[in-house]
């Protein structure tokens, strides 16, 4: 935990989704501003950081948006945020904040219990580029 990459937000993901990951690649095209950094749910940092935080690992299916020393976010309320930091006209996506959180929740949660049935999974989590490994944490 220590070594976490200062002035950087850390996006935790389901490493074996397609959707998943394909938010991933959208994001990293999307921040110009280098503002942040990746990590599966499933690696050994990315339960820590879940225990840190005090999120139970076994019952989190979402993306989470840690931001060190300030704030976690996680589903529907972590993608807003993740879209908040994002160049042009993404960052308009926190529109979104006047639907009442639970009926952003439920969607989220609909679409999160049906990823894999829709998208896919992978039998192992992404390995990023040589270009892109610097943005992921191990």
């Amino acid at each position: 935990m220590q070594n976490l990459p200062p002035n950087k937000k850390i996006i935790l993901f389901d490493g074996v989704c397609n959707l998943c990951n394909s938010a991933v690649q959208f994001v990293i095209k999307h921040d110009k501003k280098d503002t942040f950094r990746f990590v599966a749910l499933q690696s050994v940092l990315g339960q820590e950081i879940l225990a840190y935080i005090g999120i139970d690992a076994k019952n989190i299916d979402s993306i989470v948006l840690y931001e060190p020393g300030i704030a976690y976010y996680y589903k529907s309320d972590a993608a807003l945020q993740i879209a908040r930091n994002l160049d042009g006209i993404f960052s308009f996506g926190t529109i979104f904040k006047i639907i009442p959180t639970g009926i952003r929740n439920y969607l989220y949660d609909y679409i999160a219990r049906n990823r894999y049935q829709w998208y896919g999974k992978k039998e192992s989590c992404m390995i990023p580029s040589a270009e892109l490994k610097i943005k992921f944490l191990e």
